[in-house]
């Protein structure tokens, strides 16, 4: 590949990168706005989480209408991934700007539908970028690419509520102890403009569009779009479902476990450090999965896997110094990252393999968080979900959509419709957690909240399936790109 190719590969991913980064900023960024409006126009906590849920409805919406309109118009075969992506990023900053009405009229309902907006356009985004990122280079590392992408966006949720609190509340002596509605119009002018920018440079660049490439390999007979064609696009959407699901079940059940007796009765205020260990796991993982993506030699590869990990583990440490929060239980935790960087070893550039080998290092930590006596280390166990958790949205994008050539675009916009497990199965564990008030004897010798992450155990039971199973799937079908190696670390 020529000097300039290469370049034109990397300015488009960097491009595709920054709007990863958008979707983690603007995502922790709720998180400081729902304690700010809850103040001002003085709302129930119900109320307050209107803001979470405007945000993230947007997402199934958006994908239900592309999906709609694609019935009629195959919208990246027209229009291609560049210019559908530029148009989500010009509908997000059309939202970030009815910031400003919303504002000067201090209406909430407005806010709603500001942040709605932001959304809708964030749910066409996905859509696109998703597979985009799989797309734009070598098949063999398209999931590392989504996991570097993915990466970038925990940095994003990482920083984002601590840039914009600082934006309407400053630090340090100039700190603010109240705020007017009017310093949000400032933060919000900037991201909008800051998605035309990336539009404006997605639009005119010269990144190649895949969709020339589709239209050369489409082999499939299939003039109408039916999902049951394609058993690895609807066992994906399971996946997918799951997936999400399980990732946010873990936490979100988590301080109720740590509230136990047999946890020790930690109370709320020192919850905190474990819920950043565990999304920090999210990060260590996607960060060392990102570094497949580099042509580097076996060698520094090797390194990287080590180093990096490493690096991201330093982070959470340091911000959890920094907010003054006692870590010293924390290091232990790296015999965990060892394990989670050896089962990376293993499953290689394999999406198929590595999502198997991680949905059953999965099955086995929830085993043992179940049935450890110490409930010191048991904790760890289930915290450490979240590292083999890390890789498996890109792992199992990537399988879901292979060999759907012109029908990517359907397939994406179905894909992110199933982020709503993140909404449902959490209620599932949550019921069983509940059995702890009418049986507070319990089962098997314990509670029932520590007894319901059987409900993720049987999350990653499906993952660890599906990547099993997928890969024979399509090699019936004749495709063979996620069954390669794509040569070692």
């Amino acid at each position: 590949m020529s000097s300039e190719n290469v370049q034109t590969k990397w300015g488009q991913f960097i491009s595709l990168i920054i709007v990863f980064f958008f979707w983690g900023f603007v995502g922790s960024a709720n998180d400081i706005l729902i304690p700010v409006f809850k103040k001002v126009f003085t709302l129930s906590q119900v109320q307050s989480q209107l803001v979470a849920w405007a945000f993230y409805a947007a997402y199934f919406v958006g994908s239900i209408i592309f999906f709609i309109v694609s019935l009629k118009v195959d919208i990246l075969q027209k229009y291609g991934y560049k210019r559908t992506l530029s148009a989500g990023l010009i509908l997000s900053a059309v939202g970030s700007f009815l910031f400003v009405p919303a504002a000067t009229i201090q209406s909430f309902p407005f806010f709603l539908t500001a942040l709605f907006t932001v959304g809708l356009g964030f749910s066409i985004q996905q859509i696109v970028a998703n597979p985009l990122a799989i797309k734009m280079g070598s098949p063999e590392t398209g999931a590392h690419r989504l996991t570097l992408a993915g990466g970038i966006n925990s940095f994003g949720t990482t920083i984002g509520a601590i840039l914009l609190g600082i934006a309407l509340f400053g630090m340090g002596d100039n700190k603010k102890t109240a705020l007017s509605l009017e310093d949000i119009k400032l933060p919000f002018i900037i991201l909008g403009l800051a998605f035309i920018a990336v539009a404006i440079f997605m639009n005119f660049s010269k990144i190649e569009d895949p969709v020339k490439e589709e239209e050369a390999i489409i082999k499939d007979g299939h003039s109408k779009f039916n999902i049951l064609d394609y058993p690895q696009l609807y066992l994906g959407m399971l996946g997918i479902f799951i997936y999400v699901g399980t990732e946010v079940t873990i936490i979100s059940n988590l301080p109720a476990l740590l509230h136990t007796h047999e946890f020790g009765n930690i109370l709320e205020d020192a919850v905190a450090p474990f819920i950043a260990l565990y999304w920090g796991s999210l990060m260590i993982g996607r960060w060392n999965g990102g570094t497949n993506v580099f042509n580097t030699s076996n060698l520094v590869n090797t390194a990287l896997k080590f180093i990096v990990p490493a690096v991201a583990f330093g982070v959470i440490i340091g911000a959890n110094i920094f907010a003054a929060h006692d870590v010293s239980s924390f290091y232990i935790y790296p015999l965990w990252i060892l394990l989670f960087i050896g089962v990376s070893f293993v499953g290689g550039k394999n999406a198929g393999k590595t999502l198997m080998l991680f949905g059953l290092s999965g099955i086995t930590m929830m085993i043992l968080g179940l049935v450890w006596p110490n409930p010191e280390i048991a904790k760890f166990f289930f915290i450490s979900g979240g590292l083999f958790l890390s890789i498996m949205w890109p792992s199992i994008f990537d399988l879901a959509i292979a060999g759907l050539g012109k029908n990517t675009g359907k397939a994406s916009s179905f894909l992110i419709m199933m982020i709503l497990g993140g909404g449902v199965i959490p209620l599932i564990q949550g019921s069983i957690c509940d059995f702890d008030l009418t049986s507070p004897e319990g089962i098997f010798g314990i509670s029932w909240t520590h007894f319901s992450y059987i409900v993720p155990l049987l999350g990653f039971a499906y993952l660890a399936f599906y990547g099993f199973y997928c890969p024979k799937i399509l090699k019936k079908q004749g495709i063979s790109h996620v069954q390669s190696e794509g040569g070692g670390h």
